[in-house]
């Protein structure tokens, strides 16, 4: 949802499930790292505020959004968790890079979300402008980062349902 018609950290908390029994990754990219450790506190705030565990969020870092595919992979493959949250932020330029890495990265998350078992939540911050990052990442938009931690707990609990 536009970011324009939504607080990207509003949200009924009585909607959110308890955590303390989900194991959660989270791959952030250190490219515009100004961002991406303001999404990486929101998430992390957002997942221990609903009752996960420091034990329980595992940080990764990836040189850039590109490789957060990558970097979510791995994660799958190597450590033990329910779900992995993707934080990135890529601004558009003045060349065509902009396009090749948004369009990779998100080509990227929705093939592992297609063909893996563990959920990869996407927030990933494709913006016109520095500005309007940091806007999404603790500004008057809120923070995407809130946003994916919830996401997070709400497709660990579906899943767990799931299987009851």
């Amino acid at each position: 949802m536009a970011s324009a018609y939504q607080n990207l950290s509003s949200y009924d908390p009585a909607t959110v499930p308890d955590a303390s029994k989900m194991r959660f990754g989270i791959v952030v990219s250190e490219w515009n790292r100004s961002v991406t450790e303001r999404l990486l506190e929101g998430a992390c705030n957002t997942l221990e505020r609903h009752g996960a565990t420091d034990g329980n969020i595992h940080v990764f870092r990836v040189s850039g959004s590109f490789e957060l595919t990558y970097g979510a992979q791995q994660v799958i493959k190597y450590a033990d968790v329910d779900a992995v949250i993707t934080l990135g932020c890529v601004v558009r330029g003045d060349t065509p890079h902009f396009d090749y890495v948004c369009q990779g990265a998100t080509q990227g998350i929705t093939t592992l979300n297609a063909t893996q078992d563990i959920p990869v939540i996407f927030g990933l911050l494709t913006t016109d402008t520095m500005e309007q990052a940091e806007e999404r990442a603790g500004g008057k938009f809120g923070n995407k980062g809130d946003e994916c931690a919830v996401t997070a707990i709400k497709i660990c609990d579906f899943i767990c349902k799931l299987k009851k």
